[in-house]
């Protein structure tokens, strides 16, 4: 038999050509599963938390290799198709879907209206109550207080609620025992009957905050959030949010994350089915090669 190297590196060329297809499509279909997975545990979290008061939904944003380089292209160093610019860009990858970044929403719950006058909600958005944690202060929409044995108001967890001269005084806010009557204003002034009496007085006003950025807040669980900025807290004394006898719900929309969840699993379940194909094609063309070698 003739050899022919023509005709040898033309059918190697379609050979390696043909599996580096297969090994291309075969990793983008791994990427796109662990970017589904990813998806199913942020989805999962919001369902988990639908109940939790002042919980705040996450969402991701799912993106590829070739549209970030296109972006980001201009600011390269190296001129277009060069061997230097080459190695920014992998054309095996280039169209593997990827979490390319994360969000928290943080429109309004539902308020829920509440027997406990120690209830608090925000009526608007970007603004959180201040607590002390063993962690630090932190931030939360939770305003799901009440008052333990020494007076002090606190969180569900037993975080102490801090007021607008904390910083000042280094105190929480605290009510004395024998106050029957307790109301707060829509900018968060305390008012109690002090020793019992029949009016009001004022007493401490709750530090409200507003983040500069809401983009540097990293979630603690709890709906506690800890504001990785530099500015200091300063306290909103005319916010007008404040209702209490409220609590703000988490603004999780249930039947949107559970459509999101069936979407999520088909895709797992289609990348499954593709990342099978895949490789019965490499292992079939590989058995193939062999068999003719043999």
């Amino acid at each position: 038999m003739k050899f022919n190297i023509g005709t040898y590196f033309a059918s190697s060329g379609q050979y390696f050509k043909k599996r580096h297809t297969m090994q291309s499509g075969y990793y983008s279909s791994a990427a796109g599963m662990v970017t589904q997975f990813n998806r199913l545990d942020t989805i999962a979290n919001n369902l988990a938390n639908v109940n939790t008061a002042g919980f705040k939904e996450d969402s991701l944003i799912v993106g590829d290799f070739l549209r970030l380089y296109k972006e980001a292209r201009d600011e390269l160093p190296n001129a277009n198709h060069t061997k230097e610019a080459a190695q920014f860009l992998n054309r095996a990858m280039n169209k593997a879907p990827q979490v390319v970044d994360a969000f928290t929403d943080y429109s309004l719950g539902n308020m829920q209206k509440s027997d406990n006058s120690l209830d608090m909600a925000l009526s608007k958005e970007g603004l959180f109550f201040l607590v002390k944690t063993p962690n630090g202060v932190r931030l939360t929409r939770d305003g799901s207080f009440t008052k333990d044995d020494e007076g002090k108001l606190i969180t569900k967890q037993g975080y102490e609620v801090l007021p607008s001269d904390y910083f000042i005084t280094n105190q929480p806010v605290v009510l004395n025992q024998g106050d029957s009557a307790i109301e707060i204003d829509k900018n968060g002034q305390i008012f109690t009957n002090a020793g019992g009496g029949m009016t009001l007085e004022a007493a401490q006003r709750l530090f409200i905050v507003q983040p500069d950025n809401v983009a540097l807040l990293k979630k603690e669980g709890n709906s506690l959030y800890k504001y990785e900025g530099d500015t200091e807290f300063i306290s909103v004394d005319e916010s007008e949010a404040v209702k209490q006898g409220f609590v703000e719900k988490s603004n999780v929309n249930a039947v949107k994350m559970m459509t999101q969840l069936i979407e999520a699993n088909r895709l797992v379940g289609m990348y499954q089915k593709a990342m099978d194909t895949q490789m019965n094609d490499m292992n079939r063309d590989a058995i193939e090669k062999i068999a003719r070698k043999s």
